[in-house]
């Protein structure tokens, strides 16, 4: 396989992987940015650490999607990371109302 193949490839992956967080992102109450990665979650815990003088953090999410497009499984049940770095938590907006996408009134 060239560069040239390998690059068309993951950039069709990529492409995959964003149709499928915009056809999915509603479905989640929260937006979870680690170092590693990307997750949406519908429930998430994080607990400060300390070990030794270090300080850590401990999160834990369930009924979770993890954006990554070489993981053939990308829902997960239960997840827990732990880090050292940074951790931001964003609470997704959540329409009452949805519009359908396509013209359904007949105009």
């Amino acid at each position: 396989m060239s560069a040239e193949d390998l690059e068309k490839y993951e950039t069709e992956m990529e492409l995959t992987l964003y149709k499928e967080y915009r056809d999915i992102v509603a479905q989640f109450s929260y937006v979870v940015e680690t170092e590693r990665r990307f997750y949406l979650a519908n429930s998430v815990d994080v607990a400060p650490r300390n070990a030794d003088g270090e300080v850590y953090f401990e999160v834990r999410m369930s009924d979770a999607w993890v954006w990554d497009m070489y993981r053939p499984a990308r829902f997960v049940k239960n997840v827990r990371v732990v880090t050292f770095k940074d951790v931001n938590i964003e609470e997704l907006d959540t329409p009452d109302l949805r519009l359908p996408e396509t013209d359904t009134f007949g105009g």
